[in-house]
């Protein structure tokens, strides 16, 4: 059905499940029910009956004090991989693209006020943190983050912003909503968008959407170096021409 569900058709134990999943991160590997209640806002009682559940079901396990999740889990992301056709149509693209300019290449997909990484094609590590299919980063500071803003209505996008909670990672980050709004129209009107050093010192990356034949964008793709090897002037001069290449090859191909 198009639209919300009616209340009748909503599965509240099943959003509150997904809810409890989603609260572990790298950070929050291990979790005691006071510390799901309190990042799920379910009271204690829900929170202890999803955990069971989960526990009981096979994707989470239980130590008597902490949870953690269970390699189990990575089966629901493992679904929407292997049903959805748009990774594995632009991963060897970007392997291709990621030989030619010998930087990394990904794309992603825009997912409240994150992206998330649905494949990628790395030539060197580039970030503290390693990237990988599944990783999850701040839409607003990233290239791709933006280029995928810029594409939505421009309430929406702020409203995905101030979700976020937009929070300096660097003495480049840009956090004010306002700014970001200016820069978000910049990078409608010009097509792609080069984010320098706002995510991590020392990394830039430039990003273009992923448009289908229906003009849609559907993703965001880019390539991430060092300022050490190239400036954003530079990146934008040397890359572009490839990257929009790219973009036109891909745009009949992709639903």
């Amino acid at each position: 059905m198009a639209g919300e569900a009616p209340d009748r058709d909503h599965m509240a134990a099943l959003e509150k499940g997904l809810a409890v999943i989603e609260c572990f991160d790298a950070g929050r590997d291990r979790l005691t029910i006071a510390d799901v209640a309190r990042a799920t806002d379910l009271s204690r009682a829900a929170a202890r009956r999803c955990l069971l559940t989960l526990t009981r079901i096979g994707y989470a396990s239980f130590d008597g004090k902490f949870f953690t999740l269970t390699p189990r889990v990575l089966r629901l992301g493992h679904a929407w991989l292997a049903s959805s056709a748009l990774p594995q149509l632009v991963q060897p693209f970007l392997e291709r693209l990621s030989e030619e300019t010998h930087e990394s290449s990904s794309a992603s997909l825009l997912d409240g006020h994150e992206i998330v990484y649905i494949a990628r094609s790395a030539q060197r590590r580039i970030m503290s943190v390693g990237l990988s299919v599944g990783t999850r980063l701040p839409a607003s500071c990233t290239s791709m983050g933006r280029v995928l803003l810029a594409a939505r209505d421009p309430a929406d996008a702020r409203a995905r912003i101030l979700a976020g909670k937009p929070r300096a990672l660097t003495p480049h980050t840009v956090t004010d909503p306002d700014r970001l709004t200016e820069i978000l129209a910049v990078v409608r009107a010009q097509g792609y968008c080069i984010v320098d050093q706002e995510l991590e010192l020392g990394l830039i990356s430039i990003a273009l959407p992923l448009i289908n034949a229906r003009g849609e964008v559907v993703a965001a793709f880019n390539l991430s170096g060092q300022v050490q090897r190239s400036s954003a002037a530079e990146m934008a001069e040397r890359f572009l021409p490839s990257m929009r290449q790219l973009q036109m090859l891909l745009r009949p191909m992709i639903s």
